[in-house]
C-alpha cells in the first residue's frame, strides 16, 4: 500500500505536518517495497487551491491512504473520488505513523 504523509521537511525521518494542502513536504511510503519517495510540496504557497493540487498529486502517486492532522473539505472531495482514504495523527515522525496505520491506530476522517 502507498501511503501519503503530510510532513514538515523533504526527508524521511520528517515529522507530521498538520497542515495538507500547505504542508511544507510529503513522504510516500510503499510499505510492500519500503520505498520512500520524499518531495517539496509544489502547492505550498499557491495563491488558492494548494488542497486541490496536493490531493491530485497524492492521486497521481498511486496513493491509497493519506495521513495528515486535517483535510480540506475541497481536498477530502478530491481523495475520496480517488479512492484514497484520509487518517488523522496529531504527532509523529513517517515511520510512526505508518506503523500506527498498519496496527489500525488511526482515526479514518470521515469529514473534513
Amino acid at each position: 500500500m502507498k501511503i501519503a504523509i503530510s510532513v514538515v521537511a523533504p526527508d524521511k525521518n520528517a515529522k507530521l505536518d498538520l497542515r495538507f494542502g500547505r504542508a511544507a513536504a510529503f513522504a510516500i511510503v510503499d510499505t510492500d517495497t519500503k520505498a520512500y519517495d520524499v518531495m517539496t510540496n509544489p502547492a505550498k504557497n499557491a495563491s488558492g487551491g494548494a488542497g486541490l493540487q496536493v490531493s491530485e498529486l497524492m492521486s497521481e502517486k498511486g496513493a491509497e491512504a493519506a495521513i495528515s492532522g486535517a483535510f480540506g473539505p475541497k481536498a477530502a472531495s478530491v481523495l475520496r473520488a480517488a479512492s484514497i482514504k484520509m487518517y488523522t495523527a496529531k504527532s509523529g515522525t513517517v515511520d510512526e505513523l505508518v506503523a500506527k496505520l498498519l496496527a489500525g491506530d488511526l482515526d479514518e476522517a470521515v469529514e473534513a
